[in-house]
Protein backbone atom coordinates (compact mmCIF):
# COMPACT_ATOMS: atom_id res chain seq x y z
CA UNK A 1 0.00 0.00 0.00
CA UNK A 2 1.12 3.52 -0.71
CA UNK A 3 -0.19 6.79 0.66
CA UNK A 4 -0.53 9.90 -1.50
CA UNK A 5 -0.46 13.25 0.27
CA UNK A 6 -2.05 16.20 -1.55
CA UNK A 7 -1.76 19.79 -0.37
CA UNK A 8 -3.56 22.87 -1.60
CA UNK A 9 -2.18 26.36 -1.36
CA UNK A 10 -4.45 29.39 -1.39
CA UNK A 11 -3.83 33.05 -0.73
CA UNK A 12 -6.24 34.70 1.70
CA UNK A 13 -7.12 38.38 1.38
CA UNK A 14 -9.01 39.96 4.26
CA UNK A 15 -10.94 42.32 1.98
CA UNK A 16 -11.25 43.58 -1.58
CA UNK A 17 -8.89 46.44 -0.72
CA UNK A 18 -5.97 43.98 -0.56
CA UNK A 19 -6.42 42.98 -4.21
CA UNK A 20 -4.81 45.02 -6.97
CA UNK A 21 -7.15 47.46 -8.75
CA UNK A 22 -7.80 45.18 -11.75
CA UNK A 23 -8.67 42.25 -9.47
CA UNK A 24 -10.90 44.51 -7.34
CA UNK A 25 -12.73 45.56 -10.51
CA UNK A 26 -13.15 41.95 -11.64
CA UNK A 27 -14.55 40.90 -8.25
CA UNK A 28 -16.82 43.95 -8.11
CA UNK A 29 -18.24 42.94 -11.48
CA UNK A 30 -18.86 39.43 -10.13
CA UNK A 31 -20.68 40.97 -7.15
CA UNK A 32 -22.85 43.16 -9.38
CA UNK A 33 -23.82 40.38 -11.80
CA UNK A 34 -24.56 38.12 -8.79
CA UNK A 35 -27.40 40.51 -7.92
CA UNK A 36 -29.00 39.71 -11.30
CA UNK A 37 -29.01 35.93 -10.78
CA UNK A 38 -32.28 34.15 -11.43
CA UNK A 39 -32.55 32.10 -8.24
CA UNK A 40 -36.24 31.87 -7.25
CA UNK A 41 -35.92 28.34 -5.87
CA UNK A 42 -32.63 28.14 -3.97
CA UNK A 43 -32.38 31.86 -3.13
CA UNK A 44 -28.63 31.29 -3.61
CA UNK A 45 -27.07 33.85 -5.94
CA UNK A 46 -23.74 33.49 -7.69
CA UNK A 47 -21.90 35.87 -10.00
CA UNK A 48 -18.82 35.19 -12.08
CA UNK A 49 -16.52 37.55 -13.98
CA UNK A 50 -13.90 36.17 -16.37
CA UNK A 51 -10.91 38.14 -17.66
CA UNK A 52 -9.70 37.04 -21.10
CA UNK A 53 -6.25 37.70 -22.54
CA UNK A 54 -7.84 40.03 -25.12
CA UNK A 55 -8.97 42.32 -22.29
CA UNK A 56 -12.66 41.35 -22.49
CA UNK A 57 -14.55 40.63 -19.29
CA UNK A 58 -17.32 38.05 -19.53
CA UNK A 59 -20.05 37.99 -16.88
CA UNK A 60 -22.42 35.26 -15.81
CA UNK A 61 -24.93 34.59 -13.05
CA UNK A 62 -26.69 31.40 -12.03
CA UNK A 63 -29.92 30.70 -13.89
CA UNK A 64 -32.33 28.32 -12.18
CA UNK A 65 -35.17 26.31 -13.65
CA UNK A 66 -38.15 24.57 -12.05
CA UNK A 67 -36.70 21.37 -13.53
CA UNK A 68 -33.61 21.69 -11.32
CA UNK A 69 -31.04 19.94 -13.53
CA UNK A 70 -31.88 22.36 -16.35
CA UNK A 71 -30.43 25.36 -14.50
CA UNK A 72 -26.84 26.50 -14.91
CA UNK A 73 -24.24 27.87 -12.52
CA UNK A 74 -22.72 31.34 -12.96
CA UNK A 75 -19.23 30.04 -13.70
CA UNK A 76 -20.42 27.76 -16.50
CA UNK A 77 -22.77 30.42 -17.89
CA UNK A 78 -19.77 32.74 -18.27
CA UNK A 79 -17.14 30.22 -19.34
CA UNK A 80 -19.33 28.66 -22.03
CA UNK A 81 -20.16 32.12 -23.39
CA UNK A 82 -16.45 32.95 -23.48
CA UNK A 83 -15.66 29.65 -25.21
CA UNK A 84 -18.40 30.15 -27.82
CA UNK A 85 -17.66 33.79 -28.59
CA UNK A 86 -13.89 34.00 -28.05
CA UNK A 87 -12.65 30.46 -28.76
CA UNK A 88 -9.03 31.54 -29.28
CA UNK A 89 -8.81 33.72 -26.16
CA UNK A 90 -7.15 32.41 -23.01
CA UNK A 91 -8.87 32.79 -19.66
CA UNK A 92 -6.57 34.60 -17.26
CA UNK A 93 -8.72 35.02 -14.16
CA UNK A 94 -12.13 34.12 -12.81
CA UNK A 95 -13.75 35.97 -9.89
CA UNK A 96 -16.75 34.42 -8.14
CA UNK A 97 -19.04 35.89 -5.49
CA UNK A 98 -21.87 33.90 -3.89
CA UNK A 99 -24.41 34.35 -1.12
CA UNK A 100 -27.88 33.34 0.01
CA UNK A 101 -30.87 35.66 0.17
CA UNK A 102 -31.90 33.79 3.33
CA UNK A 103 -28.58 33.77 5.19
CA UNK A 104 -25.94 36.21 3.92
CA UNK A 105 -22.57 34.51 3.76
CA UNK A 106 -19.17 36.11 4.31
CA UNK A 107 -17.23 32.84 3.99
CA UNK A 108 -15.48 32.38 0.62
CA UNK A 109 -17.55 29.98 -1.50
CA UNK A 110 -15.65 27.99 -4.15
CA UNK A 111 -17.11 26.75 -7.44
CA UNK A 112 -19.11 23.52 -7.28
CA UNK A 113 -17.68 20.28 -8.62
CA UNK A 114 -19.33 20.58 -12.05
CA UNK A 115 -17.95 24.09 -12.46
CA UNK A 116 -14.49 22.96 -11.36
CA UNK A 117 -14.52 20.25 -14.02
CA UNK A 118 -15.69 22.73 -16.68
CA UNK A 119 -12.98 25.23 -15.73
CA UNK A 120 -10.42 22.41 -15.77
CA UNK A 121 -11.33 21.69 -19.39
CA UNK A 122 -10.33 25.23 -20.34
CA UNK A 123 -7.06 25.02 -18.40
CA UNK A 124 -6.22 21.88 -20.37
CA UNK A 125 -7.31 23.46 -23.64
CA UNK A 126 -5.22 26.61 -23.22
CA UNK A 127 -2.30 24.84 -21.53
CA UNK A 128 -2.08 27.64 -18.96
CA UNK A 129 -3.41 28.03 -15.42
CA UNK A 130 -6.48 30.09 -14.61
CA UNK A 131 -6.30 32.22 -11.47
CA UNK A 132 -9.40 31.76 -9.31
CA UNK A 133 -10.72 34.33 -6.82
CA UNK A 134 -13.77 33.53 -4.73
CA UNK A 135 -15.69 35.14 -1.88
CA UNK A 136 -19.07 35.18 -0.19
CA UNK A 137 -21.26 38.27 -0.19
CA UNK A 138 -18.40 40.30 1.28
CA UNK A 139 -15.32 39.79 3.41
CA UNK A 140 -12.37 37.49 2.78
CA UNK A 141 -11.31 36.45 -0.70
CA UNK A 142 -9.46 33.22 -1.48
CA UNK A 143 -7.12 33.04 -4.46
CA UNK A 144 -5.94 29.88 -6.16
CA UNK A 145 -3.23 30.19 -8.81
CA UNK A 146 -4.75 27.31 -10.77
CA UNK A 147 -7.93 25.27 -10.84
CA UNK A 148 -5.71 22.25 -10.08
CA UNK A 149 -5.51 23.45 -6.47
CA UNK A 150 -9.28 23.05 -6.17
CA UNK A 151 -9.55 19.83 -8.18
CA UNK A 152 -6.30 17.91 -7.84
CA UNK A 153 -7.60 14.74 -9.53
CA UNK A 154 -8.88 16.08 -12.81
CA UNK A 155 -10.55 14.10 -15.55
CA UNK A 156 -9.29 15.09 -19.01
CA UNK A 157 -9.05 13.93 -22.61
CA UNK A 158 -6.09 11.69 -21.79
CA UNK A 159 -8.49 9.24 -20.11
CA UNK A 160 -10.67 8.88 -23.21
Amino acid sequence: MKEINITTQLLVFESLKELNLDEQDLMNQAVEIRKKAYAPYSKFRVGAAILLDNGKIILGSNQENAAYPSGLCAERTAIFYAGANYPEAKILKIAVSATSDLTPNTTPIPPCGSCRQSIAEYEFKQEAPIEMFFMGEAGMIYKSNSLKNLLPFTFDKNFL
